[in-house]
């Protein structure tokens, strides 16, 4: 009974001890949920167009808990749909656009890639590189599908099926841009 207490004692002393260290406690629990606490799916994410512009830019950066795509408009978009899919095909032809990683995702923004006389208003460097994600956590390559009908698509591989968002945001100055965020683990 003794030898009981003893080991109860010593456990409570030790539990209130971590709980007196600022953050341990926190950063325990922290580990066993999702990706630093996101609380994102895998299924389809769209949105209906109300306002269409021209795309402008495709960029990416990374961060703490997810890498990000960030397509840039001229002015106000904000239709688009993002889903994983067995694999993402060019737009018009129908071909399947090769890319790296585990899992794709198709980016499609309802917004042309030209501007209202026909003239690109966005021409990748490289249609299979369109940002450099070499070694990132999360994503393999973003390509190029093309731009039919008053839709542009992207293809984006990634390590594996995981957790994305997809939002839209007004800026920089009068334009707007596409997020998704796909994060590094569930």
């Amino acid at each position: 009974m003794k030898r009981t207490f003893v080991i109860l004692s010593g456990l409570l002393a030790l539990i209130v001890g971590m709980m007196a260290v600022p953050g341990l406690a926190a950063t325990a629990a922290g580990k066993a949920g999702p990706s630093c606490g996101l609380v994102w799916g895998s299924l389809p994410e769209q949105a209906r167009a109300t306002d269409t512009a021209a795309l402008v830019g495709v960029r990416a950066g990374r961060h703490p808990c997810f890498d990000r795509l960030v397509l840039d408009f001229a002015g106000d978009a904000d239709g688009y749909a993002v889903r994983y899919v067995p694999a993402v095909t060019m737009d018009g032809s129908g071909q399947p656009v090769a890319l790296r990683g585990g899992a794709y995702l198709e980016v499609v923004a309802v917004a042309p890639a030209h501007d209202a006389r026909g003239a690109a208003t966005y021409r990748p460097a490289n249609r299979r590189e369109l940002v450099a994600v070499s070694g990132w956590q999360t994503f393999r390559q973003a390509s190029w599908a093309g731009s039919f009908e008053g839709r542009t698509t992207i293809g984006l591989g990634v390590r594996a099926r995981l957790p994305f968002r997809g939002f839209t945001l007004d800026g920089p100055g009068s334009g707007s841009r596409l997020v998704i965020d796909v994060a590094h683990r569930w």
